[in-house]
């Protein structure tokens, strides 16, 4: 085995005895990187020497045995929407090209706590507005599976960085499927954590009330790895939560945990070989001692409409700072207004411009109460429908996205057929519950994902079951 191709567990025990230097994993997720990126296009922009010199660090901490925590000395990728201090981040977009953090993240300056190196900055659709990282000003990237596919979005360089072994993990953001979506078509695993859990201080906002950051991983073992370094309630982010931290609790099957299948989510609109390959999972999971039962989830539908009224308007108001004037692309030598329009036009793209038009539409005058307020409303329905469900079992089982990866350029010019990819992550996010997509076989060739859904703050019960599901597959 190659030591790119390692899991962060593997990694971890091999450096704790001595029989491998962060040095050498570094170097061999370098020359990956060299190899399969100028195709794949995962990377933005590689820190070979500060990841080289992060990882001599570490192994002097090591021969010293003062290792600072579980991530010391493994390699990880960061969406290029996670502020790095003296790095330029841009969150995939023209209008920031050239920004220089001045601080670091909180789940960042975790990381570097912990004595992770940071291997680079990867691609992403721009401020996370897509579903197939297409929408970058950096140009898309590919699916390592199928060079003529997507690999998801809008994480789906750091899916990409994983399921290509240039990385032993790495950092994304969930908005409405941003972390799950594109691990699923890729074949890793991805975990949207519940909001709260992890600190969205330096991560430049898309949808302030969804967004939450969260790991790709290879395993599940290694996604609870990278959530124990980041969670936690921070100062500088009023949403975190003080509920108890995540603990993993490993099991050694699924005994006496009642598993749910959404009657909405199984209809009509999915690959068939997508529904026989969760369906196969889902036994895989009942032969593991679980029990399956279906369960109604009133406003599964809704949830979509609901996203996609809530997030752009709340991508209005964040992305309002882009604006010519404090930081990023401006057009000079125009007077204020024809700045900032100049500015805006040609520093976001169509994708952008479309969401920022759509909220503010929904924001205005004569519609907030029609669009904004009707949404929230929902919103609440949705949260009590999953409350409910809750009540009956003890998670959720829906496949993470309807179809396999599609084919670039495919969906570009129809925004509606795009969208429908999120139709069974978005509710997630609009209740705020934590959610893992696990590689569950394929179809068309290309990797499936089944997602598990968690009551509120229970990612040790979805990630045990996660766990147990890989080692029956």
């Amino acid at each position: 085995m190659k030591l790119n191709e390692l899991t962060i567990a593997e990694a971890r025990k091999r450096l704790d005895a001595g029989d491998l230097t962060s040095t050498e994993l570094t170097k061999a997720c370098i020359a990956e990187i060299k190899n399969q990126n100028p195709t794949l296009n995962a990377f933005i922009e590689v820190y070979e020497d500060d990841a080289l010199e992060q990882a001599l660090r570490s192994d002097e901490r090591h021969s010293r045995s003062e290792c600072l925590g579980a991530l010391d000395g493994v390699p990880l990728g960061l969406k290029d929407n996670l502020l790095n201090q003296g790095k330029e981040v841009t969150s995939g977009s023209n209008i920031l090209k050239g920004h220089i953090s001045a601080y670091d993240a909180t789940a960042v300056r975790k990381l570097k706590g912990q004595g992770a190196v940071i291997l680079g900055r990867t691609n992403m659709d721009e401020f996370a507005m897509g579903s197939s990282t297409e929408h970058s000003a950096y140009g898309p990237t590919k699916n390592p599976h199928d060079l003529e596919r997507v690999p998801g979005g809008s994480s789906g360089g750091s899916a990409v960085a994983v399921a290509a072994k240039m990385a032993l993990g790495a950092l994304g953001s969930d908005t409405g499927g941003s972390i799950r979506q594109p691990a699923a078509l890729c074949g890793t695993v991805g975990l949207k954590p519940t909001y709260g859990r992890i600190s969205r201080s330096g991560l430049m906002a898309m949808a302030s009330s969804l967004d939450q950051i969260g790991p790709f991983a290879k395993t599940a073992e290694d996604a609870a790895l990278i959530l124990e370094a980041l969670q936690g309630p921070d100062s500088l982010d009023q949403t975190t939560s003080n509920h108890p931290l995540f603990v993993p609790e490993w099991k050694k099957d699924l005994s006496g945990v009642r598993i749910g299948l959404p009657r909405q989510a199984w209809g009509a609109g999915m690959h068939d070989e997508v529904r026989s390959e969760v369906m196969r999972g889902v036994e895989a999971l009942k032969e593991r001692g679980a029990e399956i039962k279906e369960v109604d989830l009133p406003y599964a539908d809704e949830a979509l409409a609901v996203y996609y009224v809530v997030m752009p308007c709340e991508v209005s108001a964040n992305l309002a700072r882009f604006d010519g004037m404090r930081y990023g692309l401006r057009v000079k030598d125009l007077p204020l207004f024809e700045t900032y329009a100049k500015s805006r036009a040609k520093g976001f793209g169509p994708e952008a411009r479309r969401r920022i038009l759509l909220g503010t539409y929904a924001l205005s005058r004569g519609y907030y109460d029609a669009y904004y307020l009707q949404a929230k409303r929902v919103q609440t329905l949705i949260r009590k429908a999953y409350e409910q469900a809750f009540t009956e079992v003890d998670m959720l089982v829906t496949p993470t996205a309807p179809n396999p990866a599609f084919r670039l350029g495919e969906k570009t010019t129809d925004p509606l057929t795009m969208y429908l990819e999120d139709v069974f992550t978005v509710g997630v996010n609009v209740a705020g519950l934590p959610a893992v997509s696990v590689p569950c076989g394929k179809a068309d060739g290309m990797p499936v994902g089944m997602q598990l859904i968690g009551r509120h703050f229970d990612e040790a019960g979805i990630l045990a079951a996660a766990r147990i599901f890989e080692e029956s597959d």
